[in-house]
């Protein structure tokens, strides 16, 4: 165990406190619980910072902390699509959710085939992942009204949900010949 370690399993722990913040009945409820999501967020780039910076890269934090991302973010994404329930959200929520899930199995199926490094993170999918991070802190902090602040939020979650696709699409191109039929299979 290792700082960048603990650091993502705290983050993995923070999601229940980010649950019931969410639906705490009281006025600050959903700034504190976007504070802590907004914290979490800051502790996905600091335990990969740390990792590199210190060269304490394990399997273990290399497998868990995209699963605590993907959780964090699918958590944040449900209870918003509960909350704010309209398409403007529902909609992006869903393109997010459902290509973290293709992605994930299309790395799982690369790795099997020993080319996992065709589908690895690229710049695109960093760009992503801060436009929904700023996205989801100011829904999370933005009551279900129809505020700028809202407004902003829906806009920056269609712009990564927007990522999302292009960045999967390309992901689905790098692999394409390795899930294709070739000459030699027919």
């Amino acid at each position: 165990m290792n700082i960048p370690n603990l650091i993502t399993i705290l983050r993995v722990l923070l999601i229940p406190i980010f649950i019931l913040l969410f639906y705490l009945p009281f006025s600050w409820s959903y700034l504190a619980a976007s504070a802590v999501f907004g914290f979490a967020a800051i502790t996905d780039w600091l335990d990969g910072y740390l990792a590199r910076r210190l060269e304490q890269s394990t399997p273990f934090g290399a497998f868990l902390d995209p699963v605590a991302d993907k959780l964090m973010v699918a958590v944040a994404l449900v209870l918003l699509v509960e909350e704010h329930a309209t398409f403007w959200l529902t909609l992006p929520a869903a393109i997010i959710i459902g290509r973290e899930i293709v992605i994930s199995a299309l790395r799982e199926w690369m790795a099997e085939l020993g080319a996992r490094a065709h589908v690895s993170v690229s710049n695109l999918g960093k760009w992503k992942t801060a436009a929904q991070m700023v996205a989801l802190v100011i829904l999370l902090a933005s009551p279900p009204s129809e505020t700028v602040w809202v407004v902003l939020g829906f806009v920056l979650l269609i712009v990564a949900a927007a990522l999302t696709l292009w960045s999967m699409v390309q992901y689905l191109i790098a692999a394409w010949p390795h899930l294709s039929p070739t000459v030699e299979n027919k």
